[in-house]
Parts: structure tokens; C-alpha cells; sequence
């Protein structure tokens, strides 16, 4: 499994060294989140911001042949800000322009839950113009609520203003910390590694417990009421003849 593990590190490792295939594979995977994909845009931007990391450390990394093309950290910041805000205004223009049909599609249904599409309503009727920004930082409701934003006609300069703010925050950050700080953020992951990995067993743990516990609770059935004691019955009394 080591072996394996560091045959697939060495093929990404590659990567670092065509950046080209880089900024390409990075806008699409952006734009693919954007639309619906089960792939959170973090992981995007995090591998390669990454694969930045490694072209500017040869001496960790030693590249192909000297003087091999690397990933610009600050191109990279930018093409990947610039993906991920013209996608989000898509999905506003989507939503506005078909509204409350989109929820109706079958298509659109196997991604997104009844659930997320109440979730997202709720907060737009909530925080207003805010829930733009909100939006960013919610992974699991980041699609539907783009899509909410337009098919509820928040004004577009509001929607720009809110979420072009809170990419400008969010996706190059990302990039740009872990293509500078990637060593310092390696490192800090291999000395929690072990503490996160007991967090995750005892997790693991107390959710098969209680998940048991329910089932077995369950399955109890439940206690019949007691009857009621009967009444005993009035003594039959022979009827008296009235005296002749």
C-alpha cells in the first residue's frame, strides 16, 4: 500500500512541471463543481496550489531536467478566483432565468436534496443580500444557493458585490497559502496525524454504539398496558313476594 501510495504522489508530482495542464485542469474542475459536481472546489485548490508548492522547492522536489516550467502561484490564485466567480454568476443567471422550474428538474434532483433546496430558501428569506457571501463558505449548499440567489431575483450588483467579496477571501487564499506554507502545513498534518486518526476511531466508535443502541431500542416492544380489574358483579338478590 506504501509503494502504491508513493507511485500515485510520483505521478502527481509530474504535474508540477506542466503548468499549463495545471491552470486547464484546475478551471474545469472549478466550473464542474460550480454546476453540481460531488467534488468540493477546496480539493481543487488545495492540489494545486500543491502542485505550486513543489515546483517552487527542487530541492524537495527535484524537477525532471533543470530549468523545467513551474506552476506561478499567483497565476495560478487567479485563474482559479476568476473560475469559480464567473461560475457562480452562471448559476445566478441560470436560476433567474428558468426559476422555480430548475427544482422541478429529475436531473438536478439526484444532486441536489429536497432538503438542501428548502435549506438554501430558508436562508435567502433569513439574511438577504448576505447569504451571498454565506454561500461561499458552504460547501454542501454553495450550488443550490447560487441557484436560490437568481430564482429569487436578488439584485445582480448585490450578488456580485457579496460573492466577488468573499472569493476574493477564499480561493486565493487557499492556493496561495499552501504553495508558500506547504511545508510548514505537511508538517503540522504528520504530527496530528495520529491524534486525528484516534478522533477518528472513537468516532467511528460512538457512532456504531448509539446506531446499535437505537436498533436494540427499537426492537424492544413496547409494554402492554395493565388491564383494569374487573368490577365484580352485584350479588343477585331473589325478588321478595310482597306479603298477601
Amino acid at each position: 500500500m506504501e509503494q502504491l501510495g508513493g507511485e500515485v504522489f510520483a505521478w502527481f508530482q509530474t504535474f508540477a512541471h506542466e503548468p499549463a495542464k495545471v491552470y486547464l485542469a484546475a478551471t474545469v474542475m472549478l466550473v464542474l463543481s460550480s454546476f453540481g459536481l460531488p467534488v468540493p472546489e477546496e480539493v481543487t485548490l488545495l492540489s494545486s496550489g500543491f502542485l505550486a508548492f513543489i515546483g517552487r522547492s527542487p530541492a524537495a522536489y527535484p524537477p525532471p531536467v533543470p530549468g523545467a516550467p513551474v506552476v506561478d502561484p499567483y497565476l495560478l490564485a487567479t485563474i482559479c478566483t476568476v473560475a469559480v466567480f464567473s461560475s457562480d454568476a452562471m448559476m445566478y443567471w441560470i436560476g433567474r432565468k428558468f426559476g422555480t422550474r430548475i427544482r422541478r428538474s429529475r436531473r438536478l434532483g439526484r444532486i441536489v436534496s429536497a432538503k438542501a433546496w428548502d435549506k438554501a430558501e430558508a436562508w435567502n428569506a433569513r439574511y438577504g443580500v448576505r447569504v451571498c457571501w454565506i454561500f461561499r463558505f458552504t460547501p454542501g449548499l454553495r450550488f443550490p444557493g447560487h441557484l436560490t440567489c437568481g430564482i429569487v431575483r436578488v439584485p445582480f450588483l448585490h450578488f456580485v458585490i457579496a460573492d466577488g467579496i468573499a472569493t476574493l477571501v477564499s480561493v486565493p487564499t487557499q492556493v496561495l497559502l499552501i504553495a508558500f506554507y506547504g511545508e510548514q502545513i505537511l508538517a503540522f498534518l504528520k504530527e496530528f496525524k495520529l491524534v486525528a486518526g484516534v478522533l477518528l476511531v472513537v468516532g467511528v466508535v460512538v457512532f456504531l454504539v448509539s446506531r446499535l443502541l437505537r436498533r436494540r431500542t427499537a426492537a424492544i416492544p413496547p409494554a402492554e398496558p395493565e388491564a383494569a380489574p374487573a368490577e365484580p358483579e352485584a350479588a343477585e338478590h331473589p325478588a321478595t313476594s310482597a306479603p298477601g
